[in-house]
């Protein structure tokens, strides 16, 4: 797909008025558009033509590149209107944002010009968590692997790909004992889709498994970062929080949205369901149940936008995020994913059969419980933010993508 003029080096970037005016324009395309993109496995090249188009893909690219790199709570409520009107384009929208936002702050100098020469509007995919592996070589690394759950990687431009680093047949472990992580940028023509994305939910993604071409590819050190706490190189002091803290605001944005149309839809079933026992908004019962979800959405969104409120407030200030506000952050996107998994099932059982049928209640149902299963979201993850919320995870403490180490003093 061709580069947008709209959103050269030297355009006009656009400012969070613009950006919501635009989200809120295309929401009925995003509407319109759904069936065919679950229908196809990805989304339609019209809907994605027109993100683009708007910047929509590039909010929390550094402005450097010609990103928005709008604060993140505001990108957040932008995610979250998307995602309502439909979990697949708002979770391609995400994962677009945590990819410009990542490539744009980390990438060294080089890689920087090579991959966004023209400005931000630039499409990546792939997928960061290791299952490759990259053996070093002069003046970059050669990969090879199979990758799974490349989402919107039907319409990208550059792939991004997690490896672990390996001399010879060895793996590279680092000072703490863990296992070496590269991230590593090449262009789409290097890969091979799969074509296999027939899955639960979030169809509309493509996230398709993918292989190199030929086996092998040198991927030069420029085109290259670290998984764990990489160098900020462009962008603002929010960047400073690495993939912790991208990672964690694209799946609670994402999150967000899905859960409220899945009560929203629910909400207007009820009013239109009569059967043989009554209309079922008039069931005491049911009636309770719903507030009772409808409460526990609320109460997570409120501890979202709380944690995510104190820590952009530090980043306002020039401060980094501490490991505490990390942790908050990170429990709040696996609390907000119990809860939507919860009521979601509550509306599917509610429902006496009509999520069984296409609808968009199924369609939430569906995704719901595929957004549900990203490793970042892992019980492992939780314990880690326990260890640091109890106060045992050292003074010296720092987050790295799976957890909590100790910082070198």
């Amino acid at each position: 797909m061709a580069r947008s003029e709209a959103h050269a080096r030297n355009a006009p970037i656009p400012s969070y008025d613009q950006l919501d005016r635009a989200a809120t324009a295309l929401l009925p395309l995003v509407e319109a558009e759904a069936d065919e993109g679950e229908r196809q496995y990805h989304l339609t090249d019209r809907l994605v033509a027109e993100f683009r188009r708007a910047g929509l893909y590039a909010l929390i690219t550094p402005r450097e590149l010609g990103g928005s790199e709008l604060p993140f709570v505001e990108a957040m409520g932008l995610v979250e209107r998307v995602t309502r009107a439909d979990g697949s384009a708002g979770w391609c929208m995400m994962v677009e944002g945590v990819m410009g936002a990542s490539s744009g702050a980390f990438l060294p100098d080089e890689g920087a010009r090579t991959i966004y020469p023209s400005g931000a509007d630039v499409t990546m995919a792939g997928n960061g968590v290791p299952r490759g592996y990259a053996r070093r070589a002069d003046g970059g690394y050669v990969i090879k692997g199979h990758w799974a759950y490349g989402s919107t990687i039907y319409h990208a431009e550059w792939i991004h790909s997690g490896c672990f680093v390996t001399d010879g047949d060895t793996m590279r472990m680092t000072a703490d004992g863990h296992p070496e992580i590269v991230l590593c940028h090449h262009p789409r023509d290097t890969i091979e889709l799969k074509g296999n994305w027939d899955v639960l939910g979030l169809r509309g993604t493509g996230s398709y498994d993918y292989t190199i071409k030929g086996g092998e590819l040198f991927v030069p050190d420029a085109q290259c970062f670290p998984f764990d706490n990489p160098k900020q190189r462009r962008g603002g002091m929010q960047y400073g929080s690495g993939l912790v803290g991208l990672t964690s605001w694209g799946h609670t944005s994402w999150a967000l949205g899905v859960g409220r149309r899945a009560l929203d839809e629910l909400a207007k079933f009820a009013r239109e369901r009569t059967d043989v026992f009554g209309r079922m908004c008039d069931s005491a019962s049911f009636r309770q149940a719903f507030a009772d979800a409808e409460a526990k959405y609320r109460a997570a969104r409120s501890f979202v936008y709380s944690s995510w409120d104190a820590t952009s407030e530090n980043f306002a200030r020039g401060e980094p995020a501490s490991v505490e506000q990390l942790a908050l952050i990170r429990m709040a996107m696996r609390h907000l994913h119990n809860v939507i998994s919860e009521i979601s099932t509550f509306a599917h059982r509610a429902s006496r059969g009509a999520s069984l049928r296409p609808s968009i209640l199924q369609r939430c149902y569906r995704d719901i419980h595929s957004g549900t299963q990203h490793i970042l979201l892992a019980d492992e993850i939780l314990q880690e933010c326990g260890k640091v919320m109890l106060g045992v995870a050292g003074d010296n403490a720092e987050w790295t993508v799976f957890g909590v180490k100790n910082a070198a003093p």
